[in-house]
């Protein structure tokens, strides 16, 4: 056949398109919910649940950001849907344009002394919409990265998307620092900022909005994966991918929820949790560690970027010995870090030292949910084939959101008052969530192996 009749070549997205759209999406979601996440515990108890208890209010502001985990769930049901049925590309557009929105209108909410209690009810909205946005961000940023990946490469390419949560917990906070170091203290520089209070939480917020306008310029030069267009064309796309992977592949779907219960669990605390533990003061009824704000965002800061590399190491790794070993062994890990909270987080007589056992904690912490976080992106999608890719590992990432991060941050403050201001319950809760995934890797199978060419779902194939 000549050059001029051979047909024309399908266009692909080159390695660095795959890489940069998969990744500068979720960096954008999760810039976005740590944006949320550390005004939750600095600006929103005194500036919309003014209840004049400082541990209520504290509840409050994290009963508000767990209640966008109650979200996701619908958000992966909603984008896995039109996702499965009419691609990933025009899914992941709306998913980044629905959160960048809502995150921009917290930045100009009202608060509680403008309009009072409309005010939380407004915050409580648009956090819904973030937790519906984030349903479907995740997953078909993993998508994206595993089905446009070489052979052999699936997990490493897997960690792309997850690179975006370190990368954006340290673009939130870092942000946070600048504004904070740039506003006056009138009653010193280890005192909350009143003009931080007045109106600097608020820039974090609208700053997403040039964030989104990248991420849409990047994502809107996408073309469809061949495995997506190959269950097109073979007739596999179905009408209703909820109702097919809650019927076919209702096992895989529990599955995956418990596999990822550990590393949600994990995730929390060592963000929210910790910030809120080692910012307490030490004479408070609660105590906590009595660390500033400032220096206790950079020791967490430190802790991410072990975050960052050992997502990036996972993947290389996971490809080379399989997924389900390497999360058995870290999960084993992460359970016995749990019995170690009173080793690290109780003050030590000489201030110094605490706060290096602190900064090992995080380290030590921050290695282990890179480690399991990052070959995530590659073994929720291997959980399914491609015609309910999207749905299948949208809802088990986003119903163990439910499960290992909506009540983790109440569930901890909860059992850090009943131990009486000392943090080892809160390492048994995260014990026991690491066994229940220890549980759910041990009853799955290795899916390293899994075809994506020939693993396309019921269709012209006849089977799976």
């Amino acid at each position: 056949m000549s050059s001029a009749t051979a047909a024309p070549t399908a266009p692909v997205n080159s390695r660095a398109r795959v890489i940069t759209a998969s990744l500068v999406g979720t960096t954008i979601e999760f810039y976005d919910f740590y944006v949320y996440a550390t005004a939750a515990v600095l600006v929103f108890p005194a500036l919309f649940f003014p209840t004049g208890n400082e541990t209520t209010a504290l509840l409050s502001s994290f009963a508000v950001f767990g209640a966008a985990m109650i979200a996701r769930p619908v958000g992966a049901v909603v984008f896995g849907h039109f996702g499965d049925r009419f691609g990933r590309k025009a899914t992941l557009v709306a998913s980044l344009l629905t959160m960048g929105i809502a995150t921009f209108l917290i930045g100009c909410l009202p608060t509680f002394a403008g309009i009072g209690w409309w005010a939380a009810l407004l915050l409580l909205i648009l956090r819904l919409f973030q937790g519906f946005a984030l349903g479907g961000e995740w997953s078909g940023a993993a998508l994206v990265a595993t089905e446009n990946a070489p052979k052999g490469k699936r997990a490493w390419y897997g960690t792309f998307p997850q690179l975006g949560a370190p990368i954006g917990f340290i673009i939130a906070n870092a942000l946070f620092l600048v504004i904070n170091f740039a506003l006056p203290h009138p009653d010193g520089p280890t005192q909350r900022s009143e003009a931080f209070l007045a109106w600097g939480w608020r820039v974090p917020f609208l700053f997403s909005a040039v964030m989104v306008i990248i991420g849409l310029w990047v994502r809107l030069k996408l073309v469809e994966s061949e495995t997506f267009t190959t269950a097109e064309k073979k007739g596999a796309i179905r009408r209703f991918p909820l109702g097919e992977v809650v019927r076919g592949h209702w096992k895989n779907l529990i599955l995956g929820t418990f596999i990822m219960l550990a590393t949600y669990v994990l995730f929390y605390l060592m963000t929210s949790f910790t910030l809120a533990y080692g910012t307490k003061a030490t004479d408070a009824p609660v105590a906590g560690l009595g660390f500033g704000y400032t220096d206790f965002v950079i020791m967490q800061i430190i802790g991410v970027v072990f975050f960052g590399v050992f997502t990036l190491l996972s993947g290389p790794i996971a490809d080379a010995v399989g997924r389900r070993k390497l999360l058995i062994w870290i999960t084993a890990l992460i359970g016995v870090l749990g019995l170690t909270f009173n080793v690290f987080l109780l003050p030590a007589v000489d201030p110094k030292f605490t706060g290096a056992l602190v900064q090992a904690f995080l380290v030590f912490g921050f290695m282990l949910m890179g480690a399991t976080f990052g070959p995530m992106g590659a073994v929720l999608p291997e959980l399914f084939p491609t015609n309910v890719r999207y749905t299948g590992s949208a809802i088990a990432y986003n119903v163990s959101s439910i499960l290992g991060a909506a009540v983790a941050p109440s569930i901890a403050l909860g059992l850090w008052a009943a131990a009486g201001g000392e943090p080892w319950l809160v390492g048994v809760y995260l014990s026991g969530s690491a066994v229940l995934t220890l549980i759910a890797l041990i009853l799955s199978r290795e899916t390293k192996d899994v075809d994506y060419e020939t693993n396309i779902g019921l269709g012209e194939t006849g089977s799976l």
